[in-house]
């Protein structure tokens, strides 16, 4: 068994969530071997042509990857082993936080055909999600972290996009199953966020989902809170024990950028780099 590939242990808990046979066309080759080959490439970095023998055809790892990329099947896993661990208590909502990070595009991701960007049913962005900044074509990734620095939700966006935008289609994409009647858990009770989410506007959202933002001030609205003196108002709440939790969400980010496909973006299409997110989630739920 190679160091990338799946236990015994790990693909039990995969096994019963992936897709049966296409209705039309030959029948699928077993799964095992061809998840462990996308998770070698994924985990390496290298072209999908550099995929060792062992997992076979580097053509049947890219097209089975691309596939459910396409219908959205690794989300659909992502969502599955979230709903199990919940249902046995092993999600820590509590220490939930919040950031985001940039990856460096490489440039075998340039060129694909430029899309309008379009609002999904969830408020995910539909688009290739390569922008430019500072540091040249990058693409940007959001997550929230569960207190286990494991991700609750991740988005893609562009590499100059605002972090504070994607707040609300961020915690949006939480949408976790009870296994009984009722309705799905779709927010934390905290979040712990950077002083990039400090505007009063941000705040303000948080608290009309009845999410308790935990933010220290930014230096500019204490600023203009002291110079209005009393009129300014009182300084936001910050609870700075709760605080030293954020740290999970950069541990998660840390974890998710061992996949080196992830910390470049090799993927020319934009819902290849978000599948390669999703692997990398899945792989951080196992």
């Amino acid at each position: 068994m190679g160091r990338t590939d799946l236990t015994p242990e790990q693909w039990a808990k995969l096994e019963p969530e992936w897709p049966g046979n296409p209705r039309h066309g030959h029948a699928y080759k077993p799964h095992l071997p061809v998840i462990n080959g996308i998770l070698w490439r994924l985990k390496t970095g290298a072209p999908w042509r550099d995929i060792p023998e062992r997992y076979g055809p580097w053509e049947t790892c890219w097209d089975r990857f691309t596939r459910w990329s396409r219908d959205g099947t690794w989300k659909r896993v992502l969502v599955a082993l979230q709903v199990k661990e919940d249902a046995q208590g092993k999600i820590d909502w509590d220490g939930a936080s919040l950031d985001s990070t940039s990856c460096k595009a490489h440039r075998a991701a340039v060129g694909a055909r430029k899309q309008p960007a379009k609002l999904g049913k969830k408020g995910a962005l539909n688009d290739e999600w390569l922008g430019i900044s500072r540091g040249g074509r990058n693409s940007k990734i959001h997550v929230l972290t569960e207190g286990k620095r494991r991700p609750l939700a991740v988005l893609v966006s562009e590499g100059q996009a605002s972090d504070p935008t994607y707040l609300l289609p961020l915690l949006d994409e939480v949408c976790i199953r009870r296994p009984g009647p009722g309705r799905p858990r779709k927010r934390p009770p905290m979040v712990r966020v950077d002083r990039a989410y400090g505007a009063r506007k941000y705040r303000q959202q948080l608290r009309s989902r009845k999410i308790v933002c935990v933010c220290p001030e930014r230096k500019d609205a204490k600023k203009a809170r002291l110079k209005k003196g009393s009129r300014g108002g009182r300084p936001p709440k910050f609870d700075a024990e709760a605080d030293k939790g954020r740290q999970v969400v950069e541990c998660n980010i840390n974890r998710l950028k061992d996949f080196r496909a992830l910390a470049t973006r090799y993927e020319k299409r934009g819902h290849q780099f978000l599948a390669v997110v999703h692997v990398a989630c899945i792989v951080l739920w196992l």
